[in-house]
């Protein structure tokens, strides 16, 4: 009797541990019996609010779906502009889930990946509506919040085909295609070459000027200055002339042997110096021994 009243409580828990299920805050819960969704009595689906709940244990088994605002935010997609340019837009979609039997049902059994896929598609094509209306220019300038508020607006639908509501929708960032980026790349070097060449053309013209011009009031002022050199030579060789002609005229004697003595030093600087003269020449006129009786 003991062990069959031990046996009876241990039942009796499991029954009870299996009847009982919590909904935890940020979720829902959907019951099943014999793998059919429990309803209410107006034969709606019945959904479980968070908290402590009680079901038939071994018959009916809960399914939990996550009540949280979800994010999507996959790769970039490419849309085509007014202007028929592609563009690659980073985009991302806040969303939460508002009808939870239509979420059910129209997502496989509340499969979020099911519903992401299906929610992308929807915003995919409010935001091809809303590039191919615009040219990047206005995109990029600052229209691009009307650009989410539209794209937000075309996602509304999800609220009645799959029972979920799109919160936000924001565009991160729009790029150019890497073929479409490279080419206008190339055009802003090569235009940026372009004015670099030209200051560089610039730049030597004026160097060249400068230059010219240096060159000029370098040659004048050499000119002046051999100018004012040969001025100043020939004042110093009239002077100097003068000094010798007044010299010259005081003692004509002892300037013609100071003239005599400079050429002797002149001519026999050198040991190797050879001069060929006549020995009664004048030149060895200081040389001489003088005549006596005079």
């Amino acid at each position: 009797m003991k062990n069959f009243a031990i046996i009876i409580l241990v039942a009796l828990g499991l029954l009870t541990v299996s009847s009982v299920f919590v909904i935890n805050e940020g979720e829902r819960g959907i019951v099943f019996q014999f793998s059919k969704i429990k309803r209410d009595s107006t034969g709606e689906m019945r959904i479980f609010s968070p908290g402590l709940h009680f079901k038939i244990p071994f018959i009916e088994r809960v399914n939990k779906i996550d009540a949280r605002i979800q994010t999507l935010d996959g790769a970039p997609d490419r849309f085509v502009t007014a202007e028929k340019k592609d563009v690659l837009v980073d985009s991302y979609v806040k969303w939460k889930i508002v009808d939870f039997s239509t979420f059910y049902v129209r997502t496989a059994g509340g499969n979020i990946d099911n519903a992401s896929a299906l929610l992308k598609q929807k915003v995919n094509n409010g935001l091809r509506t809303e590039f191919g209306r615009r040219t990047i220019a206005q995109i990029v300038s600052g229209d691009r919040d009307s650009l989410m508020e539209e794209a937000m607006l075309s996602a509304e639908s999800s609220k009645a085909d799959l029972g979920i509501e799109v919160v936000d929708v924001r565009v991160k960032r729009i790029n150019l295609p890497e073929e479409v980026s490279n080419s206008i790349y190339e055009r802003m070097r090569a235009e940026r070459q372009a004015v670099a060449q030209e200051h560089r053309s610039q730049g030597r013209e004026k160097a060249e000027v400068l230059r010219a011009t240096v060159d000029a009031k370098v040659t004048v002022m050499i000119a002046n200055a051999k100018k004012q050199s040969f001025t100043l030579r020939g004042e110093g060789d009239a002077l100097a002339a003068k000094v010798y002609s007044d010299a010259y005229g005081k003692d004509a004697e002892f300037f013609s042997f100071l003239r005599s003595l400079e050429a002797y030093e002149n001519s026999f600087s050198s040991k190797s110096d050879i001069l060929v003269v006549k020995p009664d020449s004048d030149f060895f006129h200081y040389l001489k021994a003088p005549k006596s009786g005079k």
